[in-house]
């Protein structure tokens, strides 16, 4: 993951002072471009600890098209907490619950999880049901009948319904390529990274999400091609960063999903085995919201 270092490099140096919507500040660049060979091993940064349990089931209710965060919460995924807690205070139904009361609630009242989970028209519903279309479908059936097609392509960014998201996708756009010797690879635009707490995420689960396809299309898997618009390191995240760029990378882990999956919706988290992850220590920092 020496990319990822590099990366983290470039924006220290490059990078301009800006504010920002959350208040926080970053330092950022626009426009820059990573690419992982998929067979080298899976890209699951080693310069500190990424838990993998968390990206692969945030993946996982991407794929079935949920947008609410009951089923994450159930699931012990933390990952999207702060976005509808936020719109809750906002709402004649607070009553003055810390974060952590507010998941409590979502877990354990139904009701309520319906009337204050939801997220508004996120990922799954975009690449489940795109102004009714099916797009995830659609596009591992194209690649399985039309491979050479230049139009395997999953857009999560409608304008038509940007504004009633919780939070518009930063992960906005993906391409799907498959290559004369029978290889995968996907590119990802993503429109605002933040490069120590969700570009980590993003790149292990873009990669874990190219295994799937590519397992249910009966093909290997090629490179994952990373590009950013917006590429930021928060002002309070740039002491971490400093700790991973003095840390040397380790062995990249391997992934193997069991199982004899055919369909897209087919995986469960149990599939899924990271074999060799020796990480470095986590480093903790706090979201921006």
């Amino acid at each position: 993951m020496k990319q990822y270092l590099e990366m983290c490099q470039f924006v220290l140096e490059k990078g301009q002072d800006r504010a920002d919507r959350t208040g926080t500040g970053t330092r950022g660049v626009f426009g820059y471009q990573t690419r992982f060979d998929l067979s080298e091993g899976f890209p699951l940064l080693t310069t500190k600890k990424v838990h993998f349990p968390s990206l692969a089931k945030e993946l996982l209710w991407f794929v079935s098209g949920d947008t609410n965060i009951k089923w994450l919460v159930d699931n012990k995924v933390r990952i999207w907490n702060e976005w509808p807690y936020q719109t809750y205070t906002q709402s004649e139904a607070y009553q003055g619950e810390t974060l952590e009361e507010f998941v409590d609630k979502i877990r354990s009242d139904a009701q309520f999880a319906q009337e204050h989970g939801d997220l508004g028209p996120v990922y799954g519903k975009q690449w489940r049901d795109f102004e009714g279309i099916d797009q995830l479908e659609k596009v591992v059936d194209s690649i399985r009948n039309n491979p050479f097609s230049r139009r395997h392509i999953v857009s999560a960014w409608n304008p038509s319904q940007v504004d009633d998201m919780a939070l518009p996708p930063c992960h906005a756009f993906m391409q799907f390529y498959v290559s004369t010797d029978g290889k995968l690879s996907l590119q990802l635009y993503q429109r605002s990274a933040d490069l120590f707490l969700g570009v980590p995420f993003n790149i292990a689960s873009y990669a874990l999400l190219t295994h799937m396809v590519a397992k249910v299309c009966d093909l290997e898997v090629g490179e994952f091609v990373h590009t950013f618009g917006d590429l930021h390191i928060y002002n309070d995240h740039r002491d971490a960063i400093q700790t991973q760029l003095a840390r040397d990378p380790r062995p990249l882990p391997t992934l193997v999903i069991h199982g004899n999956q055919k369909e897209i919706t087919d995986f469960k988290f149990e599939d899924f085995e990271i074999i060799g992850y020796d990480p470095h220590p986590l480093i903790k920092a706090k979201v921006s919201v």
